[in-house]
């Protein structure tokens, strides 16, 4: 099966086929199907009747609106993803020109860049395309290891690290799975990038607030910064305009030893700018703090 799978998403298997005309065909009909059956739209309603109070009538806008956003961003992963492979490896190159698009670094930013290949913390969120970051901070020659869940079936996670985590042959995914592993990375002048973003639901979760709602967010950032104080943490995002498509890097302080609240404080500016873009309306990200909340969708 996975070698059947493995053909199919191979460049070579639509190399009579123009990719854009696939991304697109796909974007329509996906957004069409999860629309058609209401993908996540409960959770959704959710979310944003805690947070803004929002009737479901109200935020059916809204909804289509993220599935817009979503549906293009997976088609451009699926079917679009080597040119974010493919960009320079120094920052003085930009802004960058190559089929159509321009590639930019937000002011400011190359410094950052500059300085994130010497390692660090990379906090990340469910934020756009948030997974182009990756291969374009590959890229620009930034060590990044990137922690993610292994997915289900195996074939599957190997098909995934193989060709959709990977520059050059080499993936940036990792399992790390316990502190000696993270500290390790660290210790060798990794990145070290991790979704902070999510409803932690583990005893040892520390407390936040999220778009004016007590959240849990996990506590492994805080741990690497008690044990490797001096230890820089990033944020990026991209910022995108029809064929424009804009990095931003930015370092975040801890504040009173944590640092939940700087980086809560910049998702949410993002949210603000543009809450279409943040995908995690689509999770139960409250569920620790007001489980009440999800509580019809049971």
């Amino acid at each position: 099966m996975h070698d059947i799978f493995s053909k199919i998403i191979s460049t070579k298997f639509y190399k009579f086929v123009p990719m854009h005309f696939l991304g697109a065909t796909f974007e329509k009909l996906s957004y069409s199907v999860l629309r058609a059956v209401g993908w996540k739209r409960k959770t959704v309603h959710a979310n944003r009747a805690l947070v803004y109070k929002e009737r479901p009538i109200d935020s059916q806008t809204f909804y289509r609106q993220m599935l817009k956003h979503l549906t293009h961003h997976v088609a451009e992963i699926l079917f679009d993803f080597n040119k974010f492979k493919k960009l320079p490896h120094h920052v003085e190159c930009y802004p960058y020109k190559k089929d159509g698009f321009i590639y930019e670094l937000a002011p400011g930013s190359a410094d950052v860049l500059t300085k994130m290949r010497q390692g660090g913390i990379f906090l990340t969120a469910h934020y756009g395309n948030y997974e182009a970051i990756g291969p374009w901070l590959c890229s620009l020659n930034i060590p990044l290891k990137a922690s993610y869940i292994p997915l289900k079936p195996s074939w599957l996670n190997h098909l995934v690290e193989s060709r959709l985590r990977s520059v050059n042959g080499q993936s940036y995914a990792v399992n790390a799975k316990s502190p000696r592993d993270f500290l390790h990375f660290l210790d060798q002048k990794q990145l070290f990038c991790l979704l902070a973003d999510q409803d932690s639901r583990i005893a040892s979760a520390k407390k936040g607030k999220l778009l004016g709602q007590d959240v849990h967010v996990n506590p492994l950032p805080d741990f690497l910064l008690k044990h490797r104080p001096q230890t820089p943490v990033f944020v990026c995002w991209l910022e995108e305009y029809k064929q424009l498509k804009i990095l931003h890097a930015k370092e975040i302080l801890p504040e009173n030893g944590s640092i939940v609240i700087p980086y809560n404080r910049w998702l949410e500016n993002r949210i603000n700018e543009n809450s279409t873009l943040w995908y995690s309306w689509t999770h139960r990200r409250f569920y620790s703090c007001t489980p009440q909340t999800y509580s019809k969708l049971e």
